[in-house]
């Protein structure tokens, strides 16, 4: 099919050296860059996926249950760990 397209200069340079380097019309050259940017907008994202890792058991005597009294004490044990050291 023939098209009439406007193209950023900038973008017809990039498609004009890559044409040059790798020997294909230019035509081809522009044909490729558009598959491969279709294929990429249009290909089902893959998940993220995490390796669970374990931190070892909780500390004895915190009920992991209220996260809010967790982070308390995991607060108050850093000040205290810094409060020892700046002394």
């Amino acid at each position: 099919m023939r098209t009439t397209l406007s193209i950023d200069d900038q973008l017809a340079s990039d498609l004009e050296q890559l044409a040059n380097e790798t020997g294909i019309p230019f035509q081809q050259a522009v044909n490729n860059a558009l598959r491969a940017g279709l294929r990429t907008l249009t290909s089902p994202k893959q998940a993220y996926q995490l390796e669970p890792s374990s931190l070892g058991p909780p500390r004895p005597g915190l009920d992991l249950d209220k996260a809010l009294s967790l982070a308390d004490s995991l607060e108050d044990e850093s000040l205290m760990r810094s409060l020892v050291r700046s002394t």
